[in-house]
């Protein structure tokens, strides 16, 4: 078999990481010059520079106005277990799960709370559950974007607009690249290190006045760590919503994250972020479309996601090699690639199917995705002419 000769051009950035994801387009070090390091962040200076990033996130991302934004540990997960922990229990819950951190929200709910009248909705990789089955009597727990497999919800349609439970989105992969409908949505989570490209293990919990109402109404049975605790003798405390922290925060973190959403205003705020997540998606989308061995993981177009986009080696036969053999294909070209120092880290997430990942948000070129899409059929090739040679 003769190999296709390598590309001539490459990706600028071989980033194409789901998460930590690659930083702005420009970014260096410098950026960070004004951080207000070792300082106190309880000080009226550091405290006021948290309340602006507050404030910032509030404009960039539309939200109503009565809706409040807090800066929380433990990134996009400390954020999702803190809204499960203080929120969760006076009403039944239905959790939905098709990819890797959803089912963590099942585990959570039913072996950490131990709630009893929980209704798992869940899907294979690829799929997601029937939305039409959701209860929204009770609170309904999901993502919105489900970064191991590539599945996002359409839209916020399915959401009643009357609902008596509460919505707890983890948002984390489509925040600032999706359109999301705030006012469907009670408890939201995201962490900088996706869309934004920012630094890992700072959260972002947003809340509505029913998020809130329940917090001052509701006192869960089991004891909360002090990093998930939002009240204080039944009031929800106001100056986490004012630039206070649970815990310390790193300010170079906090003036990269304000650093990111300068970025967003530069490319035309919310909007420009969405349309530049659409376009790299689209260039994979286009590629796929005449490429007969790879098809996306996500089986119906509508849940396609924009940022992880995932796929599935489709070639008839390499699927009728043991699984094993059949596993470790995508792997070795993603190793391959990687060595080529053409594309870092876009083999599937470990507990999801075997396949390819690359992150396609707001931060990445798209003339770097269409530079790799040469490279994915050339790393391909070789890796089906060494299974003919091994054989």
């Amino acid at each position: 078999m003769t190999l296709p000769p390598k590309p001539a051009l490459r990706p600028a950035n071989p980033r194409f990481s789901s998460g930590p994801c690659t930083k702005r387009p420009g970014w260096t070090p410098e950026a960070l010059n004004g951080a207000l390091l070792g300082r106190n962040h309880r000080q009226p200076e550091t405290k006021a520079r948290i309340e602006a990033a507050l404030l910032k996130t509030r404009d960039l991302l539309e939200l109503p106005d009565d809706y409040r934004v807090a800066l929380v540990p433990a990134s996009d997960t400390g954020a999702v277990e803190m809204a499960l922990w203080s929120l969760l229990g006076p009403r039944g819950v239905d959790v939905l799960a098709w990819e890797a951190f959803s089912r963590d929200w099942v585990t959570d709910i039913l072996d950490e709370l131990r709630l009893t009248d929980v209704r798992p909705l869940l899907a294979a990789y690829g799929s997601l559950p029937d939305l039409s089955e959701v209860d929204f009597d009770r609170d309904v727990v999901f993502a919105w974007n489900g970064t191991t497999s590539g599945v996002r919800v359409p839209n916020a349609d399915w959401i009643a607009a009357d609902r008596k439970g509460l919505t707890i989105c983890d948002a984390t992969s489509a925040v600032f690249a999706q359109d999301l409908d705030w006012r469907k949505l009670d408890a939201t989570t995201y962490s900088w290190q996706k869309v934004l490209g920012g630094e890992a293990q700072h959260g972002m919990l947003i809340l509505s006045p029913r998020a809130i109402e329940r917090l001052e109404s509701y006192a869960p049975p089991w004891p909360l760590p002090k990093l998930f605790r939002l009240t204080k003798n039944g009031k929800v405390m106001d100056d986490l919503f004012e630039g206070s922290t649970i815990n310390t925060p790193s300010m170079l973190c906090l003036e990269d994250y304000m650093d990111a959403l300068a970025f967003v205003e530069s490319v035309g705020g919310l909007k420009g972020t969405m349309a530049r997540a659409d376009a790299n998606a689209a260039v994979i989308a286009d590629w796929v479309a005449k490429t007969p061995w790879v098809e996306f993981m996500a089986r119906a177009p509508e849940t396609r996601s924009n940022t992880s986009v995932c796929l599935r080696i489709a070639d008839s036969e390499i699927a009728a090699l043991p699984p094993e053999a059949r596993d470790a294909f995508p792997r070795s070209m993603a190793a391959r690639l990687s060595r080529e120092d053409v594309a870092k880290d876009i083999a599937s997430y470990r507990d999801a199917p075997a396949g390819l990942r690359i992150w396609t948000g707001a931060t990445v070129e798209r003339s770097d995705v269409e530079a790799l899409m040469p490279w994915l059929d050339w790393a391909f090739a070789c890796e089906k002419a060494a299974l003919a040679k091994a054989a």
